[in-house]
C-alpha cells in the first residue's frame, strides 16, 4: 500500500491528539511530525517535503496563512479552524479542504479522502493562494512576514516606517532595518490602517507616526521629512489628503 506523509501544525495540543487519534484507522498515512508553532511547522515542510499537512489558521506569531506565504510549493493541506461562517465560506468557494473545530471523525476522514484523491490523481489545484486574497480582502493588516533568506522576520506594523515600491517587489522599511517583499503597493495600500498609513506618492505609503515635518521641495511641491532624517517627495495629488490626516 502506498504510504502518504503527513504532519501536524497546531499550537492547541488536545487538538494535535485528536487528528493523531483520527490518523490511526488510516493505513495509508504515516504521521511523521507534529509541531505546535507556524516557525518550526514552515522548517518541516521545507525540509521533510509532507504529502498532507493539517495546519491551524489561528497561531500566534504567524498564523497559517502567513505560513503559506512563505512556502514556494505549498503540499496539500487540510486546514483546522474556528473560523465563522462568513470565513468558511472563502474555503468553500476556494474548494480547500478545512475541518471546522470541533470536527467529528467522519468529517475528518471526507477531508482526507477527498485530499488522498487528490494526490493519488495529480491534481495540483489546491486554492491555497485564491483562499489568502479571499481572506485578506477584508482584513487590517497587524504585521507584515518576511523571508529572507534563510530567516523570517514578523514585523509588526507600528515598527514600519514606510513602503517603497521596486518594481514587482516592495521594499518595507522599518525602525531596525528594511526588507524586501514580493507585494504590490496596492495591496498594502488597501489592506493597511487608515489612521496611521497614508499613500504620499506613488512610490511611497508612510507611517504617519514616522513623520518629523513637511517642508517644501522647490516651487510648489513639498517633501515629507521623517524622524530618522530621510525625505520623501509628496505629488501634488497626494498633498491634500496628506494635510487631511494630519489635520493640518
Amino acid at each position: 500500500m502506498m504510504k502518504y506523509k503527513a504532519i501536524i501544525i497546531e499550537d492547541e495540543k488536545l487538538a494535535r491528539d485528536l487528528v493523531k487519534n483520527y490518523l490511526l484507522s488510516f493505513e495509508s498515512i504515516e504521521l511523521i511530525g507534529e509541531y505546535e508553532d507556524g516557525f518550526s511547522g514552515l522548517k518541516a515542510i521545507n525540509e521533510l517535503a509532507p504529502d498532507v499537512v493539517f495546519l491551524d489558521v489561528q497561531m500566534p506569531k504567524l498564523t497559517g496563512l502567513e505560513l503559506l506565504e512563505l512556502v514556494d510549493d505549498p503540499p496539500h493541506i487540510i486546514f483546522t479552524t474556528a473560523y465563522d461562517e462568513y470565513a468558511i465560506n472563502a474555503f468553500d468557494l476556494n474548494a480547500v479542504d478545512y475541518l471546522l473545530k470541533p470536527f467529528s471523525k467522519e468529517r475528518f476522514k471526507k477531508a482526507l479522502d477527498k485530499v488522498v484523491g487528490k494526490i493519488t490523481t495529480n491534481d495540483t489545484v489546491n486554492g491555497v493562494d485564491e483562499l489568502k486574497t479571499h481572506v485578506s480582502s477584508t482584513s487590517t493588516l497587524d504585521k507584515i512576514v518576511v523571508k529572507s533568506n534563510n530567516n523570517i522576520h514578523v514585523i509588526p506594523i507600528g515598527d514600519v516606517t514606510y513602503i517603497e515600491s521596486e518594481d514587482d517587489y516592495v521594499m518595507i522599511h522599518t525602525l531596525n532595518g528594511k526588507h524586501l517583499k514580493h507585494q504590490t503597493m496596492k495591496f498594502y495600500e488597501e489592506h493597511l490602517s487608515k489612521n496611521m498609513f497614508i499613500r504620499i506618492h506613488r512610490s511611497y505609503i508612510i507611517n504617519i507616526n514616522s513623520i518629523n515635518k513637511i517642508e517644501k521641495f522647490g516651487k510648489d511641491t513639498y517633501q515629507v521629512v521623517l524622524k530618522s532624517g530621510e525625505g520623501l517627495k509628496v505629488s501634488r495629488s497626494r498633498f491634500q489628503d496628506l494635510k487631511k490626516i494630519l489635520n493640518l
